[in-house]
């Protein structure tokens, strides 16, 4: 995590910044799937065995902004999908077995799932649910809140690339963010000055294999289980870091109908597809 707090009052700056990082280790706790001790595990236990579970409010809220991200991108958005990385390893350099795709592909759908909060239930045993999509921008917001909340007027939070801007510098100039070229790590490939609001980008260059000279990207359909095609990059802004996360993403999903998507929502936006072409609302 990496926070910018501009303030003549050291104090304030040093109790806001710590109120973040408590927030941010907060929320990788109850939400991690690496750790056997989270709430999300807890959740996924359940699914494997074909239970349920209540859970709290805050939790709540994120199943509704993902059932809501699922309903608007037409079941592209699929906080289940998450299980298709029991086929997918970006570090074996090989393919995955087509059969153990489609086993896994049965295990993928919200729409399997029963949601009347708060209980949440998994009628299918085996599935898996991963806020992977939703959480770390979400976690950026509210660092931005806590800090306006402590006095903070100017600053910036980059929680691995997901930003929220806390106000403008103090000079009121815009926050200038470099966009890292798809294709050239290190390279900026575009310029964005923020005053306000949240950016996040999707891309296939995070995690991906090369085999026989085709890129495979992390981010999988969850109607195919195999990663996109036809976006390299997508960066959108919007008043909120969870939205521009989600719409990101999206837009990597929807392939080649992601441009025309991304003008449709009339969001400031940035694309590169994989040839190189590029696009969006400058």
């Amino acid at each position: 995590m990496r926070a910018a707090v501009v303030r003549s009052d050291a104090a304030t700056a040093q109790r806001a910044a710590a109120a973040v990082v408590a927030d941010v280790e907060r929320l990788e706790q109850r939400y991690s799937r690496y750790r056997d001790d989270s709430l999300l595990s807890t959740i996924n236990r359940a699914a494997a065995a074909g239970t349920g579970i209540a859970v709290d409010d805050e939790t709540a809220g994120l199943l509704n902004y993902a059932a809501t991200c699922f309903r608007e991108s037409d079941g592209l958005f699929d906080i289940t999908s998450g299980v298709l990385r029991k086929a997918w390893n970006f570090a074996s350099g090989s393919l995955p077995d087509p059969a153990l795709i489609g086993t896994l592909l049965a295990l993928v759908g919200w729409d399997k799932v029963r949601w009347e909060p708060p209980l949440l239930e998994f009628p299918v045993p085996g599935m898996e649910l991963d806020f992977g999509g939703v959480v770390k921008e979400y976690a950026a917001d509210r660092a931005a809140t806590i800090c306006r909340d402590h006095g903070v007027s100017s600053g910036m939070i980059n929680l691995g690339g997901d930003i929220a801007i806390v106000g403008a510098r103090p000079d009121g100039v815009a926050w200038r963010i470099g966009l890292q070229h798809p294709r050239a790590p290190g390279e900026v490939m575009h310029t964005l000055s923020l005053q306000h609001g949240g950016l996040a980008s999707s891309g296939d260059y995070a995690r991906c294999i090369v085999v026989d000279g085709v890129r495979y990207g992390h981010i999988l359909s969850p109607r195919t289980g195999w990663p996109v095609r036809h976006l390299a990059a997508v960066s959108v802004v919007a008043d909120h870091c969870v939205v521009a996360g989600s719409a990101s993403t999206i837009a990597m999903l929807k392939d080649d109908d992601g441009p025309a998507w991304l003008a449709q929502l009339g969001l400031r936006h940035f694309w590169v597809d994989v040839a190189g072409r590029i696009g969006g609302s400058r």
